[in-house]
């Protein structure tokens, strides 16, 4: 949903702004970032709030523990769910909604992945723009009717996704990863589902979902913008506490470590053959968070001048990319490396990529390779955090995962403080190159064997 050219306008006036502001920070001596006011809700919605003066706008967030590893044994339900949310609500089609929004410049949002699910809205903060706004978006967070009519629409939409997912040999290859690694865990649960589990969804089951898990103790609330303490406040009440106050959901389940290596190949026409190996590997609140991230900057995680990128591009032409980085969730998500390459070619980048990893957590990086991943993480820090949008989606990462609030204000120095001895240590006792899940798809080469 988008603004009217008008408020496109002015909106993208202020973003100039926000990025020219960004440079200045680059360019000057590190400085702290607005403070972080937390409190709760009558009904115990988290609340995290950010008072940002600059631009006449605000951005809210709602984050729920709502997401695919909550479908347990539908999967697709809860990005199905959260599709349905702005569809229709207290009786306003999705057409109604979306109009009523546009008309004041407002934008909203959502989204479903594997931890969390959430919704948004960005609205100017003038009260004539700004109550409209948050009447409607009250509207979809509390009062969504889920259409059969939409339903029906949505679904069929996903079971085209998944129809068409299977044509994109990159797409097959991480479906494949996530299954390997995770097993029967949550996370193994891709969250489009499958065309059986999408095809036996039923709007009542949305609606159980949507009453379960769309509850304000279930919720984190993030508020950053030119507001007062107590205009977030009642903005804060007035959404979540409009939700039952319901319950958390029962901690999801550790993830099990890899007992041995794991190797699929799924032959796929194509000249070119898609790689991903990899493990189980960080927690959000993971005491070797910073070890690891560090580290990985410098093994894959930089681009073109990481040491895999190095070794398969660089050196020996194999592919156009290659890259190794972590997704952190709730319990440990995956610790992945991949890369493409013609058929003929995936035997040695696949080892050159087993080689380069080995002797990195063998050896971990060089005081000179330290040094330089620090500063390319530490120069470019300001710039994730340069607008009310950034800000708000750290914010979210900060309250849904129970991060400490000064995370963004002391990222920069933890980073500055990590020693080669640390992510030497860390990566010595947490990744395994002999442990690990590889998953190729491509065109069968002479002498192999493809399932």
């Amino acid at each position: 949903m988008y603004a009217n050219s008008g408020h496109r306008t002015f909106m993208q006036m202020f973003t100039t702004r926000v990025l020219a502001l960004a440079l200045v920070v680059l360019t000057g001596t590190a400085q702290a970032l607005p403070a972080i006011k937390t409190w709760q809700t009558e009904k115990g919605a988290k609340v995290l709030f950010v008072e940002a003066s600059e631009l006449p706008m605000v951005d809210i967030r709602l984050v729920f523990d709502a997401a695919a590893a909550r479908d347990g044994d539908q999967p697709g339900l809860a990005t199905l769910t959260n599709d349905l949310l702005d569809q229709g609500a207290d009786g306003l089609n999705a057409d109604a909604i979306a109009r009523g929004l546009e008309q004041r410049g407002a934008k909203l949002g959502a989204g479903s992945e594997r931890d969390m699910a959430w919704l948004s809205l960005r609205s100017l903060t003038d009260p004539k723009l700004l109550e409209p706004s948050l009447a409607l978006f009250g509207k979809v967070l509390a009062k969504p009717d889920f259409p059969e009519a939409d339903f029906k629409r949505e679904q069929k939409q996903m079971l085209i996704g998944l129809q068409y997912e299977k044509q994109k040999p990159g797409a097959i290859a991480s479906r494949t990863f996530y299954s390997k690694l995770y097993g029967d865990h949550p996370y193994g649960s891709h969250p489009s589902g499958t065309v059986k589990s999408v095809k036996a969804l039923r709007v009542a089951d949305l609606r159980a979902f949507y009453k379960r898990y769309y509850v304000a103790r279930n919720a984190t609330v993030v508020i950053v913008g030119k507001l007062t303490a107590a205009q977030a406040h009642k903005i804060a009440s007035r959404l979540a506490d409009s939700l039952p106050e319901g319950s958390k959901p029962s901690p999801l389940p550790p993830v099990a470590a890899l007992e041995k290596a794991d190797e699929v190949l799924i032959k796929f026409p194509s000249r070119q053959s898609h790689v991903l190996v990899g493990q189980p590997g960080l927690r959000r609140k993971d005491p070797d968070y910073f070890p690891l991230y560090v580290g990985n900057h410098t093994l894959g995680g930089s681009g073109l001048v990481s040491r895999i990128s190095d070794e398969i591009r660089e050196k020996r032409g194999l592919a156009y990319s290659a890259y190794s980085y972590f997704i952190p969730m709730k319990e440990q998500g995956p610790f992945m490396l991949g890369f493409q390459t013609r058929n003929d070619q995936r035997d040695e980048a696949l080892k050159v990529l087993r080689d380069t990893l080995k002797k990195f957590v063998a050896e971990g990086p060089t005081k000179k390779e330290l040094k330089a991943s620090k500063n390319n993480i530490i120069s470019g820090f300001p710039l994730r955090v340069a607008s009310n949008s950034k800000i708000s989606e750290y914010l979210a990462v900060i309250g849904f995962y129970d991060l400490p609030l000064d995370y963004l204000n002391t990222f920069t120095d933890k980073v500055k403080a990590v020693t080669r001895e640390q992510i030497r240590d860390a990566w010595k006792r947490r990744i395994h190159p002999d442990k690990m899940v590889t998953v190729v798809v491509g065109g069968a080469v002479d002498g192999t064997k493809a399932k």
